[in-house]
């Protein structure tokens, strides 16, 4: 991982869309960024945190962010008077928010996503290779171990939840001439195992359920992302485990410790590992070797 600092950028100004008589979508860039994405991630927490009246629904996204409001007791351009407001008012060097950074194992070239990489093979763009393999070729990596070493070897911020149910999106918090970047299948799946670790663009995904998918098969998590009726441990609060602004640290295992952990899901005995932190971008700025570093030690 480099040490330099991430760059910051400079924003465009806001632009804001009405999507019918209840919907405001805002979008802070054209494209994801650190700098965006935390922007985000403030304005939409103050927002909850405000309990602003007329408001029912928040979304963050990677560079945007959509609000659902009841516009027989707030006005849309009152509620966009009080968003730019807050947009004026937030500085991300100064924010800080409450994250968990939880434990994610990940068992890599796992047996039912690699089974699922090879029925697949003719919507691919490289046919002759697994998707581990194809990612580690084009992003300059010697071997799929040295490639699976990096993407597992930094946290991952989940930018939004979204495209299906409970779905996470994560970007690696490295600095960009570090991301892995890989595109999706050229036609897509109609199938992927649920659980499965996948890649696409520049941002990992966890599919919560069985489906169709287009992203790049890595491996698969024994733990369970949703959990509609909100039966298992960790899922009292809400049927999606992650929230966006939280940070997840894949972990590579075997076969063994992912069957463990299965059978303590099942069971109801097993326990997700996470820690509380209150996630400082400035810091993170400054030094991500150091600050990703300090972020993965709180789970020892």
């Amino acid at each position: 991982m480099s040490d330099r600092t991430i760059a910051k950028q400079e924003l465009p100004s806001p632009r804001y869309e009405y999507g019918g008589d209840d919907w405001v979508f805002v979008e802070l860039d054209e494209a994801m960024s650190f700098d965006a994405n935390f922007k985000v991630q403030a304005i939409t927490q103050e927002i909850r945190r405000n309990s602003l009246e007329g408001v029912v629904e928040v979304a963050p996204s990677n560079a945007s962010y959509l609000i659902q409001f009841d516009p027989a007791v707030l006005h849309p351009d009152e509620l966009i008077d009080e968003l730019k407001s807050l947009e004026d008012e937030i500085d991300v060097a100064e924010y800080q928010w409450e994250a968990r950074v939880f434990d994610i194992p990940v068992f890599y070239d796992d047996p039912w996503t690699h089974e699922t990489v090879m029925d697949f093979r003719e919507r691919h763009q490289d046919p002759d290779s697994t998707d581990l393999e194809y990612s580690a070729e084009i992003n300059g990596f010697d071997s799929v171990e040295a490639f699976v070493d990096h993407h597992s070897g930094a946290p991952h911020l989940v930018t939004m939840i979204g495209f299906v149910p409970g779905l996470p999106f994560c970007f690696q918090m490295v600095p960009r001439d570090e991301q892995i970047e890989v595109p999706k299948y050229e036609q897509p799946r109609t199938a992927t195992p649920s659980r499965a670790i996948g890649f696409g663009g520049a941002f990992t995904a966890i599919y919560p359920v069985p489906g169709a998918g287009g992203y790049q098969l890595y491996g698969r998590t024994p733990v369970e992302v949703l959990d509609v009726d909100q039966e298992l441990s960790g899922f009292e609060e809400s049927m999606v485990l992650p929230n966006p602004g939280d940070i997840l640290s894949f972990r590579q295992i075997d076969r063994e410790e992912y069957d463990a952990i299965r059978e303590a899901i099942e069971n109801g005995t097993y326990e997700y590992n996470y820690e509380r932190v209150e996630f400082e971008p400035q810091a993170f700025f400054e030094d991500p070797r150091d600050y990703n570093q300090r972020l993965l030690e709180v789970l020892e």
